[in-house]
């Protein structure tokens, strides 16, 4: 057994909360390979800010868990060499099972999450009580999640959100002892968020998405008074990366993500962790296939890599600076 301690990880429960009394959003970024890594961290350390880096059960498929357990450990070590050693968690997303769980806590994950979701809400104690229970004897924290987001990514896929239901979120709590929660207001995962018959025109013809219920996310403030909240399927879907990729060949369709103010002022409540994916996808390609287009010839990995690592660098500070408001508080 490896303890995330050992490979110089925190967990999530200092990060929390000062998150929480500060009125920010930790930056929950995902990685699958070390170009994405290496923006990562480069992003967070130039703007001073903590950082969750986010493993898919796909990631531990694609990757290699073992790979991904000391490029985590490299994280730390690169952020030091870079001039800062900033806070970095390493958390298990959408973990499916009590099994999975288990085998990131074995093998040096700080946070995991455990999604119940689409089990019936008993079973979903259930299953997160175990999780809590194991996670807990090794000082790793928890995620659990009430209501279902609507989306795909990876192996989560629902074709429907359901809103959390704000009263059974104090008994979910108070039975699981898990240490945040994540909750359904209206983000959805993936970059087609909504349909186009969902959203209204702006004057430049962009669709905008229908808010995200807040009045939600304020009942649960009250019943849970400083307690961490999560917000899942929280990319934006920058329109002028989608066309960069729909003029470099790519077909991305009426693609739609949420408004950055209304992160921003999720992030300034006690949501204290989001969770972004899909718009650092869409920054590696939109740089991939310009390079592929305007240099046809090229066929070093470096050379399309590389200016996708650069992008996605970018977006994530921004990110930090202007949505999350993470930075200069690690």
């Amino acid at each position: 057994m490896t303890s995330y301690k050992d490979l110089g990880l925190v967990n999530t429960k200092e990060m929390f909360a000062k998150a929480v009394k500060g009125g920010y959003a930790i930056p929950a970024y995902n990685f699958n390979n070390m170009e994405q890594m290496q923006a990562i961290i480069q992003a967070c350390v130039e703007t001073k800010s903590p950082v969750i880096l986010q493993v898919s059960a796909g990631a531990r498929q694609y990757a290699n868990q073992t790979l991904l357990r000391y490029m985590a450990q490299g994280a730390v070590e690169y952020a030091k060499e870079l001039g800062y050693n900033i806070p970095i968690a390493l958390h298990l997303d959408h973990g499916a099972d009590f099994e999975i769980c288990k085998a990131c806590v074995d093998s040096g994950f700080s946070s995991v999450m455990i999604d119940g979701s689409h089990h019936p809400y008993e079973k979903n104690i259930e299953i997160t009580k175990k999780v809590v229970e194991y996670a807990h004897a090794h000082d790793v924290t928890v995620e659990g999640e009430l209501g279902v987001l609507a989306g795909v990514e990876d192996d989560v896929v629902a074709e429907k959100s359901t809103y959390t239901k704000p009263e059974e979120v104090e008994d979910f709590v108070s039975k699981t002892g898990v240490d945040s929660l994540a909750i359904s207001i209206g983000t959805s995962h993936g970059a087609n968020k909504f349909k186009p018959e969902q959203c209204t025109r702006n004057a430049e013809g962009i669709l905008i998405p229908p808010p995200l219920r807040f009045d939600i996310l304020e009942e649960i403030e009250k019943r849970l008074p400083g307690f961490p909240i999560v917000l899942h399927g929280s990319s934006s879907v920058p329109q002028d990366l989608v066309k960069v990729i729909n003029e470099h060949g790519g077909k991305m369709a009426d693609a739609v993500g949420i408004p950055e103010e209304q992160l921003r002022k999720a992030a300034k409540s006690a949501v204290c962790k989001i969770n972004i994916d899909s718009d650092g996808r869409i920054a590696m390609t939109a740089a991939v296939r310009k390079v592929f287009v305007d240099s046809p010839g090229e066929f070093d990995p470096r050379k399309f890599l590389g200016p996708a690592r650069d992008s996605l660098k970018e977006l994530y500070k921004l990110k930090n600076i202007n949505v999350l408001g993470s930075a200069n508080q690690a």
